[in-house]
C-alpha cells in the first residue's frame, strides 16, 4: 500500500508562514475600509495579487523541499549504509520470513556467502542456524542464540525493528502508522573468549581421595615377607596411572592417598572407564583376594579446599555403597562410575560394637523412640524395627513403631503381636499419629532404607533433630541429611542381620523374646533368599544369636506361605516372561493380590532359576505406579540399572518406581537395558 508522506514540525511552518502572515493583511484590508473604500478596494486587488502569487510559490516551492529533502535523505543514509557496511561486527536484516534483506561486508565474510544470496532463509548462509530460533512467538522483540560454524563460536543478539519505531525520532517528515517489521542480527564472536572459558575450566584443579577397600584383609592372604611388595607394587600402579594424566600422589596413610588431576583429564579417565579400578587387582603376589579400590573426585568448588570437601563426601558415598568404585562428585552433582565387584565381608565386629554404644547413648538421653521402615513394609523392615523397639525398652523408654499398610508378607508377624499383654496397645502407629506424638525430645530409627521420600512418614524427619539411620542399602544421590548417627553397610545382608548385631552389644542383660527373635530371623530369611544369596559368615552369626534367643525356623517357614491366588500370579509372570538381552522380563498380575510387589519380587526370584538368564525383571502396577523388581546371581549388577531407573538397592536385588503404565515401564526398562548394553555396563 502507497504511503502518504507529510511535512511536520519547523519546517511545515517554513513552507506556511506566507500564507499565515496573508490573516495581517486581510486585518490591515479591513481597517483601510473603515478609513476610504477607495483605498480599501486598492489594497484588496494588492491582496489578491498577493494571495495568487504566495499560493504560486508555496506550491512550486513544495515539491522542490522534498526533492531536496530526499536527496539529502539518500546523501545521509548513504553515509549510514557505507558505516554499517565497513562494520567490523556481522550484522543482517531479515524480513519475517527469515529472508536475508540485506548483510554488511563482515556477514558475507563471517558466512562465506556471496551477495548473490540475498533474499535467501538465513540457513542458507549458516545451516547450524536454523530460521525457526527467530523472533517466532508473539510479543518476543528480543532474543538471544548461541551457534558454532567452521570452529567458531558466535552470540546472536536478534532484535525486532518496527516500521514505525523507525519514524518516532523523524523531525522532518512523517509516514502513515505500519505494523510491519525487520529483524536484525548482530554477530558476536565468541570464540576466544570461549577457548579461554574452556583453557580456565580445564586446568583446574580436581582433588581427590583415593582409598584401599580391602588392604588389611588382602594382606592377611599373603605371606608376611611378601607383603611389602604387594604395598609397592600398588603403589606403582596408583603412581603410574596418575602421573600419566600429569596428576600428583601423596600417601596419606598406608591405604588412603590424596590425589590432584586438571579436570581436563577427567573426560579421557571417563572414556577408559577408569582402568586403574580394574588395573589393581591384577595384582597378584600370591595374594588370594584380589585388592579394589575406591576414588572420590571433587570438582566445580569456589575453591581448591571446597573440592577437597567433595572429595571427602564422594569417597564417604564411594565407601558406603560398597567401594571398588568412582564418585564423582560436582557442585550439587553426583556421578558414580563401577560398583561391580561384591563387596568383601568385614570379619571385625568392631563398627557395630561402636555404632551400638553410640545408639544407646542417643536413647537412653531422649524420652521416646520412634522407629519407622520404608513404605510397603516387608519382613526385613518390620523385623528391624521390632529389633529397635525391644533395644528402646530394655533402658525403659517408651517406643513406638510407624507402619501404615499392613502387607500380606508382615501380617502374620504383626498378628503375633495383637491382643498381646505384653506389648502396648499403641505399639503400633500410622502416620498421623505419629506426628501428634514426635518432638524434639524423641529419637527417630529409621531401618531399612536411606532415602527420605521411601520412608513411611518422610514428615516425622523434620519434626525431631535425633535421627539415626540403620540400613544395607547403597546410598544415592537421595539421603536423609543431618543423621546424628548413620550406619549404613552394604556388605550386610539383611537391616536384621545389622540389628541382630547391634543387639549382641547394646545391652548385656538383654534378653530378645522368641516373637521378637522370629521377625528378626525372617527378615534375614527374606533377603537372603533363605541363606542363598548375600550371605557370609557375619549373616550366619546372627542367625545364631537368633536362634539361641528362640526363633522358630518352622514358625518362620509358615510365615513365608502365600495364597493360592498370589502362587498362580507369581507363575502367570514367569510363563509369560521373555528373555531380552538375557534378562528375563515379566509382568506379574495384580487382580485379587492385596501385596502385589512382594509377588513380583518372589517371580523375580524364580525367574533365576532359568538356563541362560542372566538377572530377572518383574513389574507390577500397583497404587497408580509401577514397581520394578529386578535380580540376578552374579553376572549382572542390577543396582546399577535400577539407579539410572531412580531405584536402588544391592548388586544381586535392586527396586525401583516409576511413575507411569507399566507398558510405558516396560518400555522404559527394555530402552535402559539396550542402551547400557552399547555403554559396556554389563560386561
Amino acid at each position: 500500500m502507497k504511503k502518504k508522506v507529510h511535512l511536520k514540525g519547523q519546517l511545515k511552518g517554513y513552507t506556511q508562514w506566507l500564507l499565515l502572515l496573508s490573516v495581517l493583511l486581510l486585518a490591515m484590508n479591513a481597517c483601510m475600509y473603515s478609513m476610504s473604500i477607495k483605498a480599501g478596494i486598492l489594497v484588496s486587488a494588492f491582496l489578491a495579487v498577493y494571495l495568487l502569487i504566495v499560493i504560486l510559490l508555496y506550491l512550486r516551492s513544495r515539491t522542490q523541499i522534498y526533492n531536496e529533502l530526499i536527496s539529502f535523505a539518500t546523501q545521509y543514509g548513504q553515509i549510514q549504509k557505507k558505516l554499517l557496511k565497513e562494520l567490523a561486527l556481522p550484522y543482517a536484516l531479515l524480513d519475517a520470513q527469515g529472508r536475508v534483506l540485506w548483510g554488511n561486508t563482515a556477514f558475507f565474510e563471517v558466512s562465506g556467502r556471496s551477495k548473490k544470496g540475498l533474499r535467501k532463509p538465513i540457513n542458507w548462509f549458516f545451516p547450524e542456524f536454523s530460521k525457526e530460533e527467530l523472533l517466532t512467538e508473539e510479543g518476543e522483540d528480543k532474543k538471544t542464540v548461541r551457534f558454532s560454524t567452521e570452529e567458531r563460536d558466535f552470540r546472536v543478539d536478534i532484535r525486532r525493528v518496527y516500521m514505525e519505531h523507525m519514524m518516532e525520532d523523524n523531525a522532518l517528515v512523517d509516514i502513515d502508522e505500519d505494523d510491519g517489521y525487520l529483524v536484525a542480527l548482530y554477530m558476536f564472536d565468541e570464540t576466544e573468549i570461549n577457548m579461554y572459558i574452556r583453557m580456565n575450566k580445564e586446568e583446574r584443579l580436581v582433588a581427590g581421595l583415593l582409598y584401599l577397600d580391602n588392604y588389611e584383609e588382602a594382606l592377611d592372604t599373603v605371606e608376611e615377607v611378601r607383603r611389602s611388595l604387594l604395598v609397592a607394587l600398588v603403589d606403582r600402579k596408583i603412581n603410574k596411572y596418575i602421573g600419566a594424566f600429569g596428576g600428583i600422589v601423596k600417601k596419606m596413610e598406608k591405604d588412603k592417598y590424596f590425589i590432584a588431576i586438571q579436570e581436563k583429564h577427567l573426560p579421557v579417565m571417563r572414556e577408559n572407564k577408569y582402568e586403574l579400578l580394574q588395573d589393581v587387582k591384577t595384582v597378584n603376589i600370591g595374594n588370594e583376594m584380589a585388592v579394589t579400590l575406591s576414588m572420590g573426585l571433587g570438582l566445580s568448588g569456589a575453591t581448591f579446599a571446597e573440592n577437597y570437601d567433595y572429595a571427602r563426601i564422594a569417597i564417604d558415598l564411594a565407601l558406603a555403597r560398597g567401594g571398588d568404585q568412582v564418585v564423582i562428585k560436582e557442585g550439587e552433582s553426583i556421578t558414580y562410575f563401577g560398583g561391580k565387584t561384591q563387596q568383601v565381608e568385614k570379619a571385625t565386629r568392631v563398627k557395630a560394637r561402636v555404632k551400638a554404644h553410640a545408639l544407646r547413648e542417643f536413647i537412653e538421653s531422649r524420652d521416646k523412640v520412634m522407629v519407622m521402615g520404608h513404605k510397603m513394609g516387608d519382613m526385613d523392615s518390620f523385623g528391624a524395627s521390632i529389633g529397635i523397639y525391644r533395644a528402646a525398652k530394655v533402658l525403659g523408654k517408651r517406643a513406638y513403631i510407624v507402619i501404615n499398610d499392613i502387607t500380606n508378607s508382615v501380617r502374620p508377624l504383626r498378628e503375633s503381636f495383637h491382643d498381646n499383654p505384653v506389648y502396648e496397645t499403641d505399639m503400633f502407629l500410622r502416620g498421623e499419629e505419629a506426628l501428634n506424638l514426635i518432638d524434639r525430645n524423641t529419637v527417630l530409627v529409621v531401618v531399612d532404607t536411606n532415602r527420605p521420600n521411601y520412608t513411611e512418614c518422610s514428615e516425622l524427619l523434620g519434626r525431631t533433630p535425633t535421627i539415626v539411620v540403620l540400613d544395607h542399602h547403597r546410598q544415592t544421590n537421595e539421603q536423609i541429611e543431618n543423621a546424628v548417627l548413620s550406619y549404613i553397610e552394604p556388605y550386610a545382608s539383611s537391616a536384621c542381620e545389622m540389628v541382630a548385631e547391634i543387639l549382641q552389644y547394646f545391652d548385656e542383660g538383654l534378653k530378645i523374646k522368641t516373637t521378637e527373635a522370629d521377625c528378626l530371623y525372617a527378615g534375614i530369611v527374606l533377603d537372603t533368599d533363605n541363606f542363598m544369596r548375600r550371605t557370609g559368615v557375619r549373616t550366619f552369626e546372627a542367625a545364631a544369636f537368633l536362634r539361641r534367643c528362640g526363633a522358630d525356623v518352622t514358625r518362620v517357614r509358615k510365615m513365608f506361605r502365600n495364597e493360592m491366588v498370589e502362587y498362580k500370579a507369581r507363575a502367570e509372570a514367569v510363563r509369560h516372561a521373555e528373555v531380552y538381552h538375557g534378562f528375563a522380563i515379566s509382568i506379574c498380575p495384580n487382580e485379587n493380590i492385596e501385596s502385589p510387589t512382594i509377588v513380583g519380587a518372589q517371580a523375580a526370584d524364580e525367574l533365576l532359576n532359568i538356563v541362560g538368564v542372566r538377572a530377572s525383571i518383574v513389574l507390577t502396577y500397583y497404587q497408580h505406579r509401577t514397581y520394578v523388581s529386578a535380580r540376578s546371581i552374579d553376572e549382572v549388577n542390577v543396582q546399577i540399572l535400577t539407579e539410572r531407573l531412580g531405584g536402588g538397592g544391592h548388586m544381586n536385588m535392586a527396586g525401583a518406581q516409576l511413575d507411569c503404565g507399566v507398558e510405558e515401564a516396560m518400555e522404559i526398562v527394555k530402552h535402559t537395558i539396550e542402551k547400557m548394553q552399547e555403554e559396556g555396563e554389563f560386561e
